[in-house]
């Protein structure tokens, strides 16, 4: 049973991943400085930023250690979140990028809202 969670979990992080690096390829076509940096050619981690202006700044990293969204402005964090938190808040930068929305208002203002 935990070989077959621990190769789960390499997969997830693995296709986790390739979205990250999609999605900053995706933010880069669209005008935001937006990088996706990985060690290694197996894919079991990686380094996510995006600036979205005005100082306001994203960073979600991902490892087999764990999984964190961290999001700044002025070089003060406002909000860091672990695990599916984090997940859940690249989901709605994901979505505003999909759904074509002006994504400099973004994800922490958005989220002390709900």
């Amino acid at each position: 049973m935990f070989i077959r969670l621990a190769e789960q979990h390499r997969q997830f992080v693995q296709d986790l991943v390739m979205n990250l690096q999609a999605l900053a390829i995706v933010l880069e076509r669209r005008g935001y400085l937006a990088s996706c940096y990985t060690c290694g050619g197996q894919m079991t981690s990686a380094s996510f930023m995006v600036s979205l202006g005005d100082n306001h700044l994203i960073r979600f990293l991902v490892s087999d250690y764990g999984i964190t969204w961290t999001e700044m402005r002025d070089d003060r964090e406002l909000m860091k979140l672990e695990g599916a938190e984090a997940i859940s808040q690249l989901q709605e930068l994901a979505n505003l990028v999909k759904y074509q929305m002006e994504v400099s208002g973004c994800c922490a203002v958005s989220a002390k809202t709900d």
